[in-house]
Parts: C-alpha cells; structure tokens; sequence
C-alpha cells in the first residue's frame, strides 16, 4: 500500500523543519520532499495547515496486563496512545505476574500484535517479581523482545543489586530504568512534603527521597559504566545532579512528565485524588528546574507515565487512593505548552516525544528518515480543544487536566503505513 501526506509542514528534528510531502511505500518511509508525485493507486492524505511529525515515542506507560485488565488493556492502551500520537509505547512490568521472564514478555506482544495499533516495547523486571532480591534473566528478557529493565514503582533499594544490574544489562546493551525513591523517607506519604501538605494535615514526600537515590544511581553508572535512564524526574535536587553527571560524561539520559512541569502541589489543594501521583507534584521551583532542566537538555525525553486507574479506586480518601494518571490522550497538548511560553522551540517539543525517547532506548523510531518505519503523526497546531476523559479510548479517565484548554490535536496517526487513527 502506497500513501503520499501532501502540502503538510513535515518537522523531522535534526532533519526538516519546512512544507514537504512524505511518500510511504509498503510500510516504509520512501520519499520526503516538495512536490512529491503519487503513485498510481495510492492514498493520498491532505495535511494542508497541518504538522506531519515522526510518530510519538513513550518510554514510560502502564498497560496493566495480564493481571489487571480492569484499569486497562493492551488493545485499550494501544487505542490510547494512537489517539494521542504516539506510535510506539514501552510498558512497565508492573502486572500480574510480573513481566520477568520471557513467556510474559511473549503474551504482552502477541497481545500488542492482536490489537494491531501501536507498536508495544515491553520493559522487562530488573529483579524476580520486582521484589528487589534476584536478578531477573536479562537475556532470555532481551531475546524475547524487551528492550530496558526496571522495577518501575518498586525502586531497588539495595545497592549492590542496582549494581550488578548495570552491570549485568551491560552485556546485552539495555538501559536500566530507575523509579527513584527511597521508601525510608517517603514512606506513609501521599503528596510534596512541603506548605500544602502542613495545611491539609497530609504526609509527605520530601524531596530528598529522590534527590538521594538520584545520587545513588548515578554514582553506580559511573562505576559500571552501564546505561542508566531515570524515570519522571520531579526535584530540583535531580535536574541539577543529572546535569552534572551528563558533564562528566556518565551515561544517564532523563524523563520528565507533563504534570510535573504543568502543575504544583497546589493543585492537590481540593483533596483530588487524580492529582495524586508518585513521585508527587512539587514546588514552583521544582516545576521551573524541570523545564530548565528540558531547555538545556538535561532532561532528553517527556513521557507520560500512563497509569489507569478504575474511578473507585480514586473515589477513596487521599491517603488510600492510588498514585497515577493517565496521560496518553492529553501528552500532545501539554507538552505544546512549553512552546507557548517559549520554554522550548515547536521541533524541541517534538525531538523530545520523537527522536529523543527512541535514541534512548536504541528503537529504530522516531524519524521520517527514508527507509525508515512508516509511523507518523499529523496534527493541527491550530485546533483549540477541551480535555474530556468521557472521550478518552483508555479505561481510565483519571486526569488532573480535565476541563484544560488545549492548543494542538492530533488528527490522524499512521502506523507502518496504515492509518490507525481516527
């Protein structure tokens, strides 16, 4: 199948930032350029007022099966992420069983396969059943289609563990992904340990249970030598200590969520559980490192962190709802924000959901290159929405952003080729 995107404006960061088509042909990335001819027989799509970007890359969702399929399922989150641009999604091992050996990894991708979307990356466990004690078979993992270790919610508090993890990924070239925190400190807390908190007569989570294993981690990449990337960095403490290591030449790339340079504790104020979230939202200082930290490119990537929740799982008391939010369906418009304010230009934007998450992770993404998979998105940069999680394709409509104004909608992604949105 052979399709031509014509008079769109093609941003390809590091490549083309200009009006140009895009010629797909049998799934690949055939041609880009002005005035490209259709073949006979070919889908031609009219882009005109339109972006036509590199399909989105995510590093960091929650597709909860097997073992959860309530809050989500792969063919529900895959729905998600094509509504929202993104393409390509790596999901965190975080089921029931857990993704720790290679027949979990296997269902996740034939799943992935059956529902014919979005491309699927499973993220295999750093331990056995993320319980923080036995390696898991980063091998066998790897063989079997994984692409990074993490433990993901359950940071591995033993250090000689997250050692010999970077070590051992090492010998099959995969990045192990950190959720940083130490649970000495933050235990019992729900939200920033800060003002807010006081006020509300709710626990918190300092800043240091970040910043400390922030420190800890990137002390362990220098010493192996092994590819750390850091999962939805929240702190000050952290944008300032990555930026440090990046200088010195350790090998750390960073994530930052748009919640966590969107929103400050304040909006916990109403006791909203769908702003509850981990590692929490911050101070206003935080916020302004996260987006200093995206400038400079100390922070390479934004993912979302995509955690569905069922609604009575947030409609408990603050303390007992779960940490999470979806973020697939809304990440686009979020992230344009930051080209509003002029914190980062429209193709930083998109390196940063593109070209920077699939580097990352070393997946052939993110790129209109020729010979390249065929995955794009096309947005209308124009188009003002309302953020409505009633319209949302995922199971869960927990968002702190309902009712948000929006600049920038996704209006068609594709998908080796084929248009799997709308």
């Amino acid at each position: 199948m052979n399709v031509l995107i014509r008079n769109g404006r093609v941003i390809d960061p590091g490549r083309v930032n200009g009006p140009a088509d895009v010629l797909i042909k049998d799934g690949k990335i055939a041609a880009v350029g002005p005035g490209l001819k259709a073949p006979a027989g070919a889908t031609v799509i009219d882009a005109a007022g339109n972006w036509v970007l590199p399909g989105f890359v995510d590093l960091h969702v929650h597709f909860r099966e097997p073992g959860f399929e309530y809050k989500e399922t792969i063919a529900t989150g895959a729905a998600a992420a094509v509504a929202g641009g993104f393409t390509s999604v790596c999901c965190m091992p975080n089921t029931q069983p857990v993704n720790d050996n290679q027949s979990i990894t296997e269902f996740i991708l034939d799943q992935a396969r059956a529902a014919g979307l979005a491309n699927v990356f499973p993220i295999g466990a750093i331990t056995k059943g993320s319980e923080g004690k036995e390696l898991a078979e980063f091998g066998d993992l790897r063989a079997a289609g994984c692409v990074a270790v993490s433990d993901d919610g359950k940071p591995v508090m033993n250090g000689m563990i997250m050692r010999r993890a970077l070590e051992y990924a090492r010998a099959f070239d995969l990045p192990v992904v950190d959720h940083c925190e130490c649970r000495h400190l933050s235990e019992g807390g729900c939200m920033h340990e800060g003002q807010v908190a006081t006020e509300m007569g709710l626990h918190g989570i300092p800043s240091a249970s970040e910043d400390v294993m922030v420190a800890r981690n990137l002390a362990l990449a220098e010493l192996t030598g092994g590819r750390l990337h850091l999962a939805h960095l929240s702190t000050a403490g952290s944008v300032r200590m990555v930026r440090d290591a990046k200088a010195r030449g350790i090998r750390v790339t960073a994530e930052a969520c748009p919640h966590h340079f969107l929103l400050t504790e304040e909006a916990v104020r109403e006791f909203n559980t769908n702003a509850k979230m981990n590692p929490p939202l911050r101070s206003r200082k935080d916020v302004e490192a996260i987006k200093a930290g995206l400038k400079d490119g100390t922070i390479d990537v934004i993912a979302t962190d995509h955690a569905p929740h069922a609604a009575f799982e947030k409609e408990r008391e603050f303390d007992n709802a779960p940490f999470g939010i979806v973020g697939l369906e809304t990440a686009w418009g979020l992230a344009l924000v930051l080209a509003e304010e002029g914190v980062l230009t429209v193709e930083q934007v998109v390196a940063a959901l593109t070209v920077h998450p699939a580097r990352a992770f070393g997946l052939a993404k993110g790129t209109l290159a020729v010979g390249a998979d065929a995955d794009v998105t096309i947005v209308d940069p124009e188009a003002h929405w309302v953020v409505d999680p009633g319209q949302f394709k995922s199971k869960g409509h927990n968002t702190p952003f309902a009712g948000w104004k929006l600049k920038g909608q996704v209006v068609s992604t594709l998908v080796g080729g084929r248009v799997v949105h709308p």
